[in-house]
């Protein structure tokens, strides 16, 4: 058709082609303008519904009059064809542009916006698109967004005329139920919206390129990859928006663009990214190479205090522990290392040790560049063994050519035990604490006293000691009282010995939070100011902000968390549990269900799990969740907790108060949490009077949760009529609105 002329149009070049039409640029020699003409394909002209469909097109889009939305010049026919004359955008798609790589965060939020903005528009109108995706989205030259091709557009009310064309849409962007074939809404142009912006951040279409077949399947069962793992810099706020768009049941999904709009500026204005100048650095577990296999152990230790130097420094981004420790023995090369855990910089060396004498070897690598920046062998003796660790530490630094402030370097030269023996016996506790059973914490007691023995007085074995004794009570293994005193004394200990001992800042703050918030939120601050990057200080203090509902403070945290372990269960566990405490039962089930299912192992997230399942009222599998975590752990409060909701949920009065009754820790709780879960079983089962006074125990203990008290929680449904109630919710609010993060 090129030199050919329809009507007063003169056909110049072919722009493209599609299943509902033919698009050429051509001028109009009336007004003497560029325009593109789409035509219907010849072989559907003498399909009437086709016809009618394209004419339906048209007109849509001629209702439409907004900037980020193609404008219709004129619908006509010429010569027994149908066409559409609409402005010829100079430009290229974002397909073409996707194409490229992945798009800048504030490019992709600013794309995002105006097509929003677009569909807005046009859902307002009562126009649905039905074909949203990176090739119908054209970019200006002036970085302007345009929805082209309103071609699978249905006007609301109107009839359905695809149906000999069955499921409509492109399949990598369709929504389950426009997959399914159902009657489709505004809302499955919000689903192909997230499917497009998620391809925008990602790089990556959510469910990949696959055969049509198996596209529809993963759009109907399966999850995208989380976008934080793949891009670091995504905030785990942006990164809920485009899940919302994705939600496969509707009415959990987005429900209009307006919403969406209103996330997508919140995460622009939130400035809660990663600054682009922060390094990232694993450190691998140091391999042993000793004669004696029984000296794993000591490289382990020596991993952990490379890590905890190194995490001393605010502007590296140090992955932590128990994601370190999974890659112990791994056969992945480097370059794929650093990419699960998205970090640019490697550090990797190994050790060994005959009774004395020490040889360790280091080298740091770009992972990026799959170079080696930085390599050297170290030899000496058990008593050199601080010196070889802040030299390594010192190397990496000036290797980064990182900037340490004052503070950063005293730290990075700090020794807190003296003695070799001592720092020896000190590891030997560590690992045996991290068993997480009853004897491993009576070997590292017997570790911690071998050390004083050695040392005298010392703060960090006095903070080991108060862990140990933290975990006792914490892991259900001995009574309380004793172990928290036990806790509190050696932490007094450790203080008087060393007023800024992070480790026992970290220990108090744990004991103090769960009865005294507000103190407790300032021993977890005084603990990042020296540690930013302490993973246990993280991941508690954010379960603390998450359950007093402090959505804007703990995001940041929970986004840090998952930074620094992203192969570690409990940083995604937050992301569940957390919404739990801000009303969002649906996302939290979604999160924890999946969780769940791949740590089936992991009690905590089990038991979560269950209370999701809980609140979203599907009380049969709540319960079997619950009995199960009662088989495995019998008599633990979890358990315990556990078997008192699925009797609450079940009606039975009776059964419930055993088992509140009958269980120490929740005859009277000392931590807000346990208090407040109590609270919603003694009001699931009607007992007003006993729920208010425990939830006016669990204020006393700084549950100042107002938004899930006084409206969102479905449990106290019973006892907000309450005159009682809605006095506590009086002091309640007034400290919600008073408290500082």
């Amino acid at each position: 058709m090129i030199g050919q002329s329809i009507a007063h149009y003169r056909i110049l070049e072919k722009l493209g082609e599609g299943g509902m039409g033919v698009v050429y640029e051509a001028e109009d020699t009336k007004l003497k303008r560029t325009v593109a003409l789409k035509f219907l394909p010849p072989e559907l002209t003498r399909d009437a519904q086709a016809k009618a469909r394209f004419v339906q097109e048209a007109r849509a889009a001629a209702a439409l009059d907004h900037p980020n939305i193609c404008s219709v010049f004129e619908i006509g026919e010429a010569e027994g064809t149908t066409y559409i004359a609409m402005p010829f955008v100079r430009g290229r798609s974002l397909k073409n542009r996707i194409a490229a790589g992945p798009l800048a965060l504030e490019e992709a939020l600013d794309i995002a916006s105006q097509v929003a903005e677009g569909l807005k528009e046009a859902h307002q109108r009562g126009i649905i698109h039905r074909d949203i995706k990176p090739a119908n989205i054209m970019l200006t030259e002036k970085g302007q967004a345009k929805i082209m091709d309103f071609g699978l557009a249905k006007l609301t009310g109107v009839a359905d005329m695809t149906k000999t064309l069955a499921v409509m849409g492109t399949p990598a962007y369709m929504s389950p139920e426009q997959a399914k074939g159902e009657i489709v809404d505004q809302r499955t142009d919000i689903w192909s919206f997230g499917a497009m912006l998620y391809e925008m951040l990602a790089g990556v279409m959510p469910f990949g390129r696959k055969s049509d077949h198996a596209l529809l399947y993963s759009i109907l069962n399966e999850a995208p990859d989380p976008l934080t793992r793949m891009r670091p810099e995504i905030s785990l706020q942006l990164e809920r928006v485009v899940q919302k768009t994705l939600e496969k049941d509707k009415l959990i999904r987005y429900q209009n663009m307006a919403e969406i709009l209103k996330d997508l500026n919140a995460v622009r204005t939130s400035g809660m990214s990663v600054p682009q100048s922060e390094e990232s650095i694993i450190v691998l577990p140091f391999e042993n190479i000793s004669p004696d296999p029984e000296q794993d152990y000591f490289c382990d230790g020596m991993t952990e205090e490379l890590i905890s130097d190194l995490s001393k420094i605010r502007s590296l981004r140090v992955i932590s522990r128990t994601s370190s420790m999974m890659l112990k023995g791994t056969k992945k090369d480097i370059p794929t290392i650093a990419r699960e855990v998205r970090v640019r910089y490697v550090l990797e060396g190994s050790v060994r040790r005959a009774g004395n004498n020490l040889r360790i070897t280091a080298q740091l690598i770009d992972a990026a560049k799959d170079a080696h920046l930085w390599a050297e062998k170290y030899g000496g003796t058990l008593d050199d063994i601080f010196d070889i660790q802040e030299k390594v530490s010192h190397s990496i630094v000036d290797a980064l050519k990182l900037k340490l402030t004052p503070e950063e370097t005293e730290r990075l030269i700090e020794r807190p035990i003296p003695n070799a023996l001592a720092y020896e016996f000190y590891l030997k506790a560590r690992q045996e604490i991290l068993k997480w059973t009853e004897a491993g914490l009576e070997n590292a007691l017997k570790y911690l006293r071998n050390g004083l023995e050695i040392v005298g007085e010392n703060a960090l074995l006095y903070a080991g000691m108060a862990y140990a004794y933290f975990q006792y009570f914490n892991l259900g293994l001995k009574e309380e009282e004793y172990c928290r005193k036990q806790a509190e004394d050696h932490v007094r200990k450790a203080f008087a010995l060393d007023p800024d001992c992070s480790n026992a800042s970290f220990v108090r703050a744990v004991l103090v939070a769960w009865n005294q918030p507000i103190e407790g939120i300032r021993c977890f601050k005084r603990v990042l100011d020296k540690n930013p990057n302490d993973f246990d200080t993280l991941f508690v203090f954010s379960c603390v902000l998450g359950t007093l509902g402090r959505r804007r403070a703990v995001i940041p945290l929970e986004e840090r968390t998952i930074k620094i372990d992203p192969l570690n269960a409990a940083a995604h566990f937050h992301s569940g549990f957390n919404r739990l405490w801000e009303g969002e039962y649906a996302l939290a089930l979604e999160r924890l269900g999946k969780l769940h299912r791949s740590f089936p192992g992991d009690v905590l997230t089990k038991w979560s799990y269950g209370l999701s399942l809980a609140y979203m009222d599907k009380k049969e599998e709540a319960g079997l969740i619950f009995e199960q975590v009662a088989r495995e752990q019998p008599g633990s409060l979890l358990g315990s907790l556990g078997l008192a909701f699925k009797y609450a949920l079940e009606g039975r009065r009776s059964e419930t108060l055993t088992m509140l009754d009958t269980d120490r820790s929740l005859q009277n709780p000392r931590d807000f949490q346990s208090a407040y879960w109590k609270t919603e079983c003694l009001a699931l089962i009607g007992e007003k009077e006993r729920a208010l006074d425990c939830l006016e125990r669990d204020v006393n203990l700084g549950m100042i949760n107002y938004p899930l008290m006084s409206e969102l929680d479905p449990f106290l449904a019973s006892i907000r009529g309450e005159e009682r109630f809605h006095k506590l919710m009086e002091r309640v609010k007034t400290e919600w609105e008073h408290f500082e993060e």
